[in-house]
């Protein structure tokens, strides 16, 4: 029910295959039957169109199969033509192409019925001009043929089922349809080798198996099994290490495929693990993403939001995309617009959710001397997209807290007057000066720091100067005291002789 539901142009091979089954296990036809009408009478009464169409369309099949009765076709065709609007009659005009010729054959009255009260609808004019052309159309069907128009009852290669084995189960709209949905749900059983063997039996029967059959099968899935362990015995022992980057190259086109084939980003994510990747590998998925999410026409949030489930699940994975953002901020200028876009929000992405650190910041340093034209796109894409993602309240907040500031003082210098007023002035340039309020105060106050720095300086250069004088003139007195008494110690000696 879930792959017709999916591909509704595959309802004919269904129900076939719903007929041969039936054929063996009545009991599971009617169980799909009932799950069927009532899964069309739930979205029929919540005016859900797809589902309608695709679970009317099933029915249609299935009655042209002998698997339900012809009843329900028309009444299903009442129900939908009681109280005409564009959408019942479209659903009736389609469900009355896919039955149609089933119902000419077994019911040519009912049929008739239903093309008059189509002719009543017709001539009351109450419905739009498409549904009245697509009424015309059906009654062109009728004329010519059901089967001529390219609307058969059943194909001929997949009348699989004779009409006497075929269980028809005749089922109403207003019949109370259990679908059992108890069955879902796994439950022990506690004779289950007594059924097993039981079920055997019954395949035993339906395929026709032989026990001979199986006999060699067995002997040949041995054979086979020993020749695959001789084959991985001499693998084992050419083991050749290939230094031509043969397997990087496969494991890229891998990951580049599951990437491009998987629904949404779960999906991808539960595939990627899957990969058995050798060590030192863990990195070409990271890359991989980005390369990707690179390579598209406009941002596509799929790739942010798997490898935001990367980071999540293992830090390896973390510490590769934190790598790749250095790396590839060091290598922006060889990016063109598009891809130098895509990355800066995917990286905005993966920090707004804080599936990588902040300090990768560290390594922007915006100054004019420092950022080229094509780094500073990169900066401006990168914050517009976080204070879309965080708002510009939140991005503040972010941006104030204490632990981070080591690694934004290459974003908001304050080394130089020049350097502030350019950050400054790049913010409020792409419509961010909120977020420059603590420096723009700070750049208020440089005047006075670049005074006071001054002053320091002076001071300590005069203290310097004044220790040095100090210690020469100490250095004087001591010689002529020196002198002075040696001078008077001559004098005392001559008088006293």
């Amino acid at each position: 029910m879930k792959a017709q539901l999916a591909s509704p142009t595959f309802s004919p091979l269904y129900a076939a295959l719903i007929s041969v089954v039936n054929t063996k296990f009545p009991e599971l036809g009617e169980l799909l039957c009932h799950r069927v009408v009532a899964q069309f009478k739930r979205a029929y009464k919540r005016n859900d169109k797809p589902i309608t169409i695709a679970a009317a369309k099933f029915i249609a099949h299935l009655i042209n199969q002998g698997v339900l009765h012809e009843v329900l076709a028309l009444e299903i065709l009442i129900l939908l033509l009681e109280n005409p609007s564009d959408d019942s009659v479209e659903m009736a005009v389609e469900f009355c192409k896919e039955v149609g010729a089933f119902l000419q054959d077994v019911a040519p009255a009912g049929l008739h019925s239903v093309f008059e009260r189509f002719r009543a609808i017709l001539h009351e004019g109450a419905i739009d001009r498409r549904c009245q052309y697509m009424i015309e159309g059906l009654f062109a069907v009728r004329k010519a043929g059901f089967a001529a128009s390219g609307h058969p009852a059943v194909k001929p290669e997949l009348d699989l089922v004779e009409d006497e084995d075929q269980i028809t189960h005749e089922m109403s709209l207003d019949d109370k349809h259990d679908p059992q949905a108890i069955l879902n749900v796994f439950r022990e059983d506690p004779e289950y080798e007594l059924h097993e063997q039981q079920y055997k039996t019954i395949v035993k029967e339906i395929l026709g198996e032989e026990d001979e059959a199986e006999g060699e099968g067995e002997e040949g899935s041995e054979e086979e099994d020993s020749e695959e362990e001789q084959d991985a015995a001499e693998q084992q022992q050419q083991d050749i290490q290939d230094a031509t980057g043969t397997d990087v190259v496969n494991l890229r086109r891998t990951i580049y495929l599951t990437i491009m084939s998987s629904l949404d980003f779960e999906e991808a994510g539960h595939k990627l693990m899957k990969i058995q990747l050798a060590p030192g590998q863990e990195s070409e998925i990271p890359i991989m993403i980005i390369e990707c999410c690179s390579q598209e026409k406009t941002f596509v949030r799929y790739y942010a939001l798997l490898g935001a489930r990367f980071c999540l699940l293992r830090k390896e994975f973390q510490a590769t995309f934190e790598d790749c953002f250095a790396k590839q901020y060091a290598i922006i200028h060889r990016l063109e617009t598009n891809k130098l876009r895509n990355v800066a929000k995917l990286f905005a992405h993966l920090l707004s959710s804080d599936a990588i650190s902040w300090g990768v910041l560290q390594c922007i340093r915006l100054t004019e001397d420092d950022t080229t034209s094509s780094s500073r796109i990169f900066i401006k894409y990168l914050f517009q997209e976080l204070s879309e993602y965080l708002g510009l309240v939140k991005l503040n907040e972010r941006l104030a807290e204490p632990s981070l500031q080591e690694y934004f003082t290459g974003i908001f210098p304050t080394d130089t007057t020049a350097n502030m007023r350019f950050s400054i002035n790049f913010f409020t340039s792409i419509g961010l000066g909120g977020i420059t309020d603590r420096q723009r105060e700070l750049y208020k106050q440089m005047p006075r720091i670049m005074a006071e720095r001054k002053a320091a300086e002076e001071a300590a250069r005069a203290a310097a100067g004044g220790n040095s004088s100090s210690s020469g003139g100490s250095s004087s007195s001591g010689t002529s005291s020196s002198s002075s008494s040696g001078s008077s110690s001559s004098d005392s000696s001559s008088s006293s002789g």
